[in-house]
């Protein structure tokens, strides 16, 4: 195992031992709440962390799956393969639309009928939630408004996204059940602790745990019966699964598989689809790729060479004057378009101190083509090597790479209606001024994720 690997596997376990505890203290959380609102809040936590271990799990996994086959000298087809650039991914404006009868909507005949809901979205092993929202009657609607961004997304990425609905009847026995829960969950030793976390996100992603909803992906068998967990519980209502087919720099529509039934409480009446803006940001298209003096002429003109500052960014290598008409963002001398039609290599025809390159692309149905000169044979080899991988990259996230679509950051998250100060962060960050020393779980999740997936 070399370096990369061991920091690559100590990094998945700290994931791993700070999403236990930030699921135990949201199980006490939610024990110890005494309002509705309160403990919806602790429940939607609980089924994210859930989550979160389980793709952490499956990513582990694979990592070591990956670590065995090249122990024992076996390779992927594709290990030689280039890999193309990662990029940024937003969602935003998700609304889901209701079809309500007309004697609820209109006359507004019927029980009041409320739930809570809130979207869980999964991109790789990224898992980010949107703020809870209460749905009745009154409402045409399902909007979030958050945006929830992702970094680092492969251009092959696989955004899924799932809707949580949970319904807001009181619990009037919800004392009794703080106190037990309370007296089962404080205390134990840490090997317990990490079990049980594990068997609940299980239980969590088959569909048998604190979300009750089930998940195409990641099930796992329990070790041991799940934990029950008392209080309110979220359920699947739909889900979908967005590509990079449905990225577009505007709002659009997709379909929703719907889960539920018009007997379950928790069930509300959705019309099967979904509306969000989803835009994708390669890395290839926001920063420059290779950047330095050459000189350039079109190969229609023998005696035009031009001494330029180029820069190769998204589908254009850009010549300006001078660096600095570059930086105080001047528009560029000549535009040479790089695209999925684009071939560069190195030409055989120019005699120069260095290799020169031939760029040769169809712009608007016209074949043009420009000889680059690099002052060095280091440099042309450079320029050579990152434009190839620039249309790699290029070819790879496709209608991305057309223009650059615009990305707002999400905003700072509002104020949670649960009051989370003192008793959550005691549990689960607890302060080094009360003396308390975390206690490091590592070799007790390394021994317990060789026996759970032998069992697995």
């Amino acid at each position: 195992m070399d370096i990369c690997d061991i920091n690559a596997d100590g990094e998945l376990q700290r994931q791993i031992e700070m999403e236990v505890r930030m699921q135990e203290g949201a199980s006490r959380l939610l024990a110890a709440c005494s309002q509705r609102d309160q403990a919806l809040e602790a429940s939607k936590s609980l089924l994210t962390c859930n989550a979160r271990l389980l793709a952490l799990l499956g990513q582990l996994q694979r990592m070591r799956e990956s670590q065995v086959l090249q122990r024992i000298g076996h390779r992927s087809s594709d290990a030689k393969d280039t890999l193309p650039c990662t990029g940024k991914l937003a969602i935003s404006g998700l609304r889901i639309p209701l079809m309500w009868k007309d004697s609820e909507y209109f006359k507004n005949k019927g029980e009041l009928h409320q739930c809570a809901v809130f979207c869980l979205l999964q991109c790789g092993k990224d898992i980010r939630d949107t703020n809870l929202a209460v749905v009745d009657r009154t409402l045409t609607d399902i909007c979030f408004e958050d945006t929830v961004l992702f970094t680092e997304v492969e251009p092959g990425f696989q955004l899924r996204v799932e809707l949580y609905s949970s319904p807001m009847a009181d619990d009037t026995s919800s004392g009794a059940r703080r106190l037990s829960l309370l007296g089962s969950t404080l205390g134990g030793q840490s090997g317990r602790r990490i079990r049980a976390a594990f068997d609940a996100a299980t239980a969590c992603g088959s569909g048998s745990g604190v979300g009750g909803g089930e998940r195409a992906e990641d099930q796992r068998p329990a070790l041991a019966p799940p934990p029950v967990t008392l209080g309110p519980r979220f359920h699947l209502l739909g889900h979908t699964t967005l590509t990079m087919d449905h990225v577009q720099d505007s709002f659009k529509t997709h379909d929703l598989s719907l889960t539920a039934t018009e007997d379950s409480p928790f069930w509300l009446p959705l019309y099967g689809s979904m509306c969000c803006r989803l835009v994708a940001q390669p890395a290839c298209m926001t920063r420059p790729v290779v950047m330095g003096r050459l000189r350039v002429k079109s190969t229609a003109d023998a005696d035009g060479w031009e001494d330029i500052y180029g820069v190769l960014r998204g589908p254009s290598l850009l010549c300006y004057q001078c660096e600095k008409d570059m930086q105080s963002d001047e528009l560029p001398l000549l535009v040479i378009p790089v695209n999925k039609n684009t071939i560069v290599s190195v030409s055989e025809e120019e005699v120069l101190p260095a290799p020169t390159l031939l760029i040769s692309t169809k712009c608007h149905g016209e074949n043009i083509a420009y000889t680059v000169a690099p002052p060095t044979p280091q440099d042309t080899q450079r320029w050579l090597v990152l434009c190839q991988q620039q249309l790699h990259d290029l070819n790879c996230w496709q209608r991305c790479c057309t223009n650059l679509m615009k990305i707002e950051e999400p905003a700072p998250q509002k104020a949670s209606a649960t009051r989370q100060g003192s008793l959550y962060h005691e549990m689960v960050t607890p302060s080094a001024g009360e003396g308390h020393v975390v206690q490091d779980l590592s070799a007790e999740i390394t021994e317990l994720l060789v026996s759970y997936y032998q069992e697995s």
